[in-house]
Formats: C-alpha cells, structure tokens, sequence
C-alpha cells in the first residue's frame, strides 16, 4: 500500500461516503474533502467535515498507518494544529491535540470496494515490467488515450518554455539570441547538445548579427570557439579560417574556456559536428532575422524550404578537416528539419505566444501534428503495446507519459492509470 493511492482514494472520493464512521464511532460525513497540497504541511488544506453533526472546517493529514503521525514528529510541528481529520488505511493508535482532545480518525480499509483495490494492487505489482500497465495498456479507449496525449504534450510544450524563459532572461530579451542558443543545441544533437550551446553561450550574439554577411567569417567563430581549428592542417581553407578566427578572437576578446569538448565518437558522419556548424552558419548567412521569419511561418512545407540550407563547398568533399571524400552536397535532411520543429521551432514559437500574454491558437496544433512521429525505442514500445503514435505530437506525449509519469510512478495522476483503476472487475 502506498499513501499516494489514499490520498487519490480521498481526493476522488473512491470509496462508500455514506454511513462513515470514525475509529471511536462517531459519525462522519463529507463536506468537502478540501485542496490537495503537494508542499510541506498537512495534505489536504481547507476541508469541510461534519462530524457527530457539528461542521468542522480545516485540514486533513494521511497516512498508511496512524502511528506515522509520531512517526514523522507532527505532534511538534504547529502546521498541523489545525488537522480536523486523520485519514488512514490502517488504525493502530489515536492521536491528539495540545489540549488532549483525540483527532478523529477514519480508517478507509473497510470503505473501499474490492474492485479498486484489486485494480490498485495488479497495477503495481510490478514484476519486471517495463510500465505498470503494460499487460492492459492495448485496453485502453482511442479516444480517451489521444486527448490524454494532446494534454501531455502541451505538459512538455510549458516545460520547454519555463527553459526558454531562463535563456530570454539570461539574454536581457534577446528572442533572436535565445534561438540561436536553441537552434545551436539541437544542431548538435543528442551527443554534442550540451557542446553546442555552450559554444553559441561563449559567443555574444551581437557578434554573429555583425558577421552575418559572411559565411567563413562565421565558420571561422564557430569552428574556432569549439576548439576545432586546434591542428595542423596544410589547407587553404583551413589557414583561412585559422587567420580569420585569430583576427576575430582578438577583435572581440573571445574566450573558449568554458566551451564544452565536441565530439565525434558513435556519430554519422553526416552528423559530424564539423557539418553540422557549418549547416548553422550557412542557416545565419541566409536569414538575417531569423525569429522574426519562423514567427511568420506556420506551415511544415514553408520551414522545409527555410531550413533547406547546405554546408559550404569545402565541406562537400570532407568531413572533417584532414580527410577528403567522395564529393556531395550536405544539406539539411527532412527528418533533421522535422527534428528542429519539434525541439526548437514550436517551443519558441509558443513560449512566445505566452510571452505576449496571448492564447495559444490552432497552428502550434496542425504543426505538430504535420510531423510524423519520432522513431525512438520509447516510441517504439508503445506502439508495441497499441499503436498510438502516427504524428510528433503523439510521440512527443508519449515521451512526457514515459519520462514524468511512468518512471516516477505517478499512475494515480495518469488518465491511462486512472482508466484501469475504476476498471469493473
């Protein structure tokens, strides 16, 4: 028994409420069950109870077994003065007031149906799965499971803007300098993310804005600041950037100290950072204003041509610095693209909705649901369950069920989990 599944049974009133009595028989009914607080104190502030008649507003304190109530040393703490009600599962001590009075206590084990301890018990008895409600999951109603998923998702879209917001803060509200730093992290991908928006944090937009017009000058500052250009290499172009790097490190006083190491391991080289910065600076050589352009934009085809951007022609024939290849032109895939929209164009573009105290309107919708789903081993065993993601605002709330509740196992707070509990058995 976990005290997570009494504070659901009384916050949703999943148990008889009729003919409720205390442990030393006075009669108890409800009110109201009063406000879920989640931060230190008692769990439930400003109930309404009556009992043996009398109407009683304050709060109510949980636990497993009365006896917790010492346990966690509330007898000392004055925040629980004002406790009307001890709800508990098992009833193995009373507990009392400073002036000697007993808090009633209702011991809930003899309330609750059979069916909800069942459903309670065979979801969390877990044994090796990898959700709890992996043997049921396919059960669960389409409909009820897709809104579930569109809420998830918009659970994630706050998340990314709360990251947003500190990047806009750090940046004295700079929306052209936040997502450069976003664009910069998700261009280094899962392996070099971190890499690469220390890099795009050790560099001044300003600077980028005045080297715009100039594609080497910005791969020199890229390729420099990522400590790339630190070799040995009889190329003209790579002596080119080298000098120009030089000339702009002393120019705006650069540092590269706290830049995170790239790397290379376990990576495509279509992947490799050496491509990928050169992508970002031929993306910022193109587009001047960049935020101010995907704020213009709402459909999937339109930001496929604005991302349809290449390497510079050194890069057709290397991928990296010291080693030729077969000659080919490195643009920006689709499924790439796909993946800026999902972490960097739609986060921002709602985070700047909300920024502007503005509601959130139907294109931040249909944009996500124009990408196809993500293919990811998350994604994959959901579907295996039941196929349930067919478009990236699937998958993306797929992975927000997966990461917030699913392995902090939060099923009382999961509709899907809820579904099962009040399953008829």
């Amino acid at each position: 028994m976990q005290e997570n599944f009494i504070h659901y049974i009384w916050q949703h009133k999943k148990f008889n409420v009729n003919h409720l009595k205390g442990t030393n028989g006075e009669e108890i009914s409800i009110v109201s069950v009063g406000q879920h607080n989640s931060n230190a104190g008692p769990d439930f502030f400003n109930a309404q109870l009556k009992i043996e008649n009398q109407l009683w507003a304050g709060n109510v304190e949980i636990h497993i077994k009365s006896s917790d109530w010492f346990l966690h040393n509330h007898e000392l703490d004055k925040a629980y003065d004002n406790v009307i009600l001890h709800v508990v599962w098992e009833h193995d001590t009373n507990v009392y007031r400073k002036d000697n009075s007993v808090i009633a206590t209702l011991e809930l084990k003899d309330y609750i149906s059979k069916s909800a301890l069942n459903n309670y018990q065979l979801l969390f008895s877990k044994t090796n799965k990898w959700i709890n409600c992996e043997h049921d999951f396919e059960s669960i109603d389409d409909f009820m499971m897709q809104n579930w998923l569109e809420r998830l998702y918009f659970e994630r879209l706050e998340r990314k803007s709360e990251d947003i917001h500190q990047l806009l803060k750090a940046s004295k509200n700079d929306w052209e300098a936040v997502l450069f730093k976003m664009l910069a992290k998700n261009f280094g991908l899962k392996v070099n993310a971190d890499a690469f928006l220390s890099l795009a944090s050790s560099t001044d937009f300003s600077i980028v804005r005045k080297l715009q017009n100039n594609q080497t000058s910005l791969e020199a500052l890229f390729f420099g600041q990522a400590n790339l250009l630190n070799i040995n290499v009889e190329d003209a172009y790579f002596q080119s950037l080298t000098k120009e790097f030089q000339f702009l490190k002393q120019k705006f006083t650069l540092s590269s100290q706290n830049v995170i190491p790239i790397q290379f391991f376990r990576l495509r080289p279509s992947n490799f950072p050496t491509i990928r910065l050169s992508q970002l600076a031929s993306l910022y050589n193109n587009e001047q204003n960049l935020f101010s352009k995907i704020n213009e934009i709402n459909s999937t085809k339109d930001f496929y041509m604005l991302f349809s951007v290449e390497t510079s022609s050194f890069w057709e024939s290397h991928y990296t610095f010291d080693k030729t290849s077969k000659k080919i032109k490195k643009k920006l895939s689709k499924a790439f693209i796909d993946l800026l929209m999902i972490n960097t164009i739609i986060p921002i573009k709602f985070a700047y909705v909300k920024y502007q105290g503005k509601q959130v309107d139907g294109d931040i919708i249909k944009l996500i649901q124009d990408i196809s789903s993500e293919k990811n081993s998350i994604v994959e065993k959901f579907n295996a369950l039941k196929k349930v993601s067919t478009s990236a605002l699937q998958s993306q709330g797929l992975l927000q069920l997966k990461d917030e509740y699913c392995n902090k196992n939060k099923c009382l707070q999961c509709a899907v989990g809820n579904t099962l509990l009040n399953k008829k058995t």
